[in-house]
């Protein structure tokens, strides 16, 4: 990828998210104009994803549901698995991204692939859930304790919630997932750099999870940001309820 391809959306990263509106305005005023490229970017952006992917329990006639599941890249790494799913619910408030996630969908012919433009605080699937998911989506949600207090109520007892996003490294999420601590003027600089454009990440968010599921994987780590010379700080985790 070259500089002048990615320059569009650089430009609406520096520009920022709109401070006026309702969470569902910013986010469609946001990614409208960079819907169609949304995936190419971020493939160097947003790390771990494929690997929290392949630690799923995606068994035959489980039900899946992805809050803030945007573009519905994510199911591409398991797309061999998905005609034998029960359902997968995509949940998203944008409107642009789930454009996009929709002809996916119909790319594959998954008749079992629903998109939904709904709120993830809210929002339950017609039956419980086996499995949901939360990749880089918790951090873009201004109250992601009611998400995750949502998503452990619609899983089935033993289910799973996975989660991978950004985050800052202090030395409780540190010693959560056995490695070492961000220095904090870089946990300061990541998280004004972030809020710029809607993004929070939180150092509570790893602890909560931990708290309130069964651990069954935690990682922290750190990963390259494109021309970035810093890198940034992401979580993952596998709960069960």
């Amino acid at each position: 990828m070259s500089l002048i391809s990615d320059l569009p959306i650089l430009w609406r990263m520096l520009r920022g998210m709109s401070r006026g509106g309702d969470h569902a305005s910013k986010l469609e005023g946001f990614y409208a104009g960079q819907a169609s490229a949304y995936d190419r970017f971020r493939e160097r952006l947003l790390h771990g994803r494929d690997e929290l992917l392949a630690r799923l329990p995606l068994r035959p006639g489980a039900t899946v549901v992805e809050l803030g599941a945007g573009t519905g890249r994510n199911l591409e790494p398991v797309a061999g698995r998905i005609p034998g799913l029960s359902a997968v619910h995509l949940v998203d408030l944008c409107p642009s991204l789930l454009a996009v996630a929709r002809s996916r969908i119909a790319a594959h012919g998954w008749s079992n692939v629903h998109a939904v433009e709904a709120d993830a605080t809210t929002w339950r699937p017609p039956e419980p859930a086996d499995v949901v998911i939360c990749a880089y989506s918790l951090t873009m949600m201004p109250d992601w304790r009611a998400v995750v207090a949502n998503a452990t109520a619609m899983l089935k007892p033993g289910g799973v919630l996975a989660v991978v996003d950004f985050t800052v490294i202090d030395q409780i999420t540190a010693d959560l997932a056995k490695t070492s601590a961000q220095p904090a003027i870089i946990r300061w600089f990541w998280r004004r750099w972030f809020a710029h454009d809607g993004v929070r990440p939180d150092p509570r968010l790893l602890p909560h999870l931990a708290a309130n599921l069964t651990p069954l994987h935690i990682k922290a780590n750190r990963g390259s940001m494109p021309y970035m010379p810093v890198k940034m700080g992401y979580a993952l985790f596998v709960g069960q309820v």
